[in-house]
């Protein structure tokens, strides 16, 4: 019930950050915006203590992890790669036209 609580809390905080935002657009733009991070930032720290926001949490510490463990490929690797990437979409464009020239020319024989 608590943590039902606390992401009410939070959702009733954003939807009265963004109505006072579009309610007093008399004032400065820097100021509504910083009011609105600020009620954003309070209510992440709200949902955060929730279970829900707990398991997002650990879902991103975890996230980070396994990026660190990611082997990144080497520039030349990369550029390697990326004319090879090339060279075959050039290579089944070439194809594809062909194969619909001869489609077109076989149809044209055969209506004619």
């Amino acid at each position: 019930m608590a943590d039902k609580l606390k992401l009410i809390v939070a959702a009733a905080l954003m939807v009265a950050a963004i109505a006072l935002f579009y309610t007093y657009s008399e004032y400065s733009t820097l100021l509504r915006v910083l009011g609105l991070l600020a009620v954003a930032a309070l209510s992440l720290f709200i949902v955060s203590r929730a279970t829900v926001g707990a398991s997002v949490l650990s879902y991103i510490g975890d996230t980070q992890v396994e990026v660190r463990k990611v082997v990144w490929p080497t520039r030349q690797e990369t550029l390697q790669t990326t004319l090879v990437v090339i060279v075959m979409v050039i290579v089944v464009a070439i194809m594809l036209w062909a194969y619909d020239s001869l489609l077109g020319w076989a149809v044209r024989a055969l209506t004619l």
